[in-house]
């Protein structure tokens, strides 16, 4: 089973990477910040796990992250720009009502974002490495990201800053073009989160409050079900629970 890579124009002009893997139904993943499609699903297993149960990967490389555009100018990265990308995939590729949208960390925020907006109805949705806090609030997470990129090189080794900035440097290519970026986040209420009227998954590492509380979140969405896998934000994607954890949720909607 192999992989296929092709780009895409999203609504502005900007090319977008996306991988495609597998037959079947279709899963669009979205990987988070200053990662990439094969970072986040590709390179631990877990797109290969969820391709051999049956199902079609679709994973783009967001805005300014991988093998997509990056631009520079802050225009490219209007309010809620990555679930304006998602919409235009989703268009592109003319998927339907079969869809599973889902989504790691900044990608689960982005997921959130595309939910509420009510352009695309998946049937249902996967929420991971996220809490409730991650997806209403932010601000101060997303400070510290912009204070850490405007200030790269200048970090000491074992600071957090210095290791962030060592992955973005792997994946990222305009670190300028994130602040605008994460400038261009909107949250999401908890009234807007209580009205989605479909099964959601929340896959969340044990030690993992990076974005808050994956059991705040599940108490608030009306038909999710929390599944813990072993690590924390950095590390429960390279465990191959978390695939399993992915597979698992995506049959259980089979």
């Amino acid at each position: 089973m192999s992989l296929h890579r092709d780009s895409f124009a999203s609504f502005d002009g900007t090319r977008l990477s996306v991988t495609t893997l597998g037959e079947g139904p279709p899963v669009l993943l979205l990987h988070g910040l200053f990662s990439n499609a094969d970072m986040n699903w590709i390179r631990y297993g877990a797109a290969r796990a969820i391709a051999d149960a049956g199902f079609r990967l679709i994973l783009p490389d967001l805005r300014g992250h991988g093998a997509s555009d990056a631009p520079a100018d802050p225009a490219f990265y209007p309010p809620d720009v990555l679930a304006r990308d998602v919409e235009t995939l989703v268009d592109a590729l003319g998927l339907g009502h079969d869809l599973v949208l889902g989504g790691y960390s900044l990608g689960a925020r982005t997921t959130a974002r595309v939910l509420v907006r009510g352009q695309v109805r998946p049937r249902a949705a996967i929420l991971s490495g996220m809490g409730l806090s991650g997806l209403t609030g932010g601000e101060a997470r997303g400070a510290w990201f912009i204070r850490m990129i405007e200030g790269r090189g200048s970090w000491v080794r074992g600071q957090a800053e210095f290791l962030a900035e060592a992955f973005m440097k792997a994946h990222v290519k305009n670190p300028d073009g994130l602040v605008h970026l994460l400038k261009s986040q909107v949250n999401t209420s908890v009234e807007a989160l209580q009205k989605l009227d479909l099964p959601v998954a929340i896959i969340c590492g044990v030690d993992d409050q990076d974005n808050g509380q994956a059991t705040e979140l599940a108490a608030v969405l009306p038909h999710a079900r929390l599944i813990e896998v072993p690590g924390n934000h950095m590390s429960a994607v390279t465990t191959p629970a978390f695939g399993r954890a992915l597979v698992d949720a995506l049959t259980a909607w089979s």
